[in-house]
């Protein structure tokens, strides 16, 4: 089982290690800038929050559900070098400051508006998701990441 971040001693661990990065911080593996994975992790949340629409027909979303939904919030960490969604490629020079701020305040976001808020909520990519699912989403992307950049 993956960490809760609903947890603040999760929170406070993930934001330690966000902080380790610098805009001239080079990934492991991958070609992302650290300006730019950021921003691909935002994507998660602006989708989450509403800020990005995204709907797919129902037959999209079967597919969705059958065969990317346990690997995104499933119990078994992402492998290195993945396939991406669109929607989360990140060409060209994002702010650092910027984006590492986003991400800092979503992650609060997430923690604040606790369980209660997540409890069945709907995810436009895999419909209704337990509390459990949307937490794994988020910190299993977020460290996969974070581990892509050393910290």
């Amino acid at each position: 089982m993956f960490p809760s971040v609903f947890d603040p001693a999760t929170n406070v661990e993930l934001i330690n290690r966000i902080n380790k990065i610098t805009p001239e911080k080079k990934p492991d593996w991958g070609k992302m800038s650290a300006d730019q994975m950021f921003a691909h992790v935002n994507v998660g949340y602006d989708i989450t929050y509403g800020k990005i629409d995204v709907s797919y027909n129902w037959f999209m979303k079967k597919m969705l559900g059958l065969f990317v939904r346990p690997m995104v919030v499933g119990d078994k960490p992402y492998k290195k070098n993945g396939q991406t969604a669109p929607i989360f490629l990140i060409e060209g020079g994002r702010d650092f400051e910027a984006e590492k701020t986003k991400l800092i305040e979503y992650i609060k976001r997430v923690e604040s508006d606790g369980v209660a808020f997540f409890k069945g909520k709907e995810s436009s990519s895999f419909g209704k998701m337990t509390v459990q699912e949307w937490s794994n989403q988020f910190w299993k992307h977020l460290d996969h990441h974070l581990t892509q950049f050393g910290v």
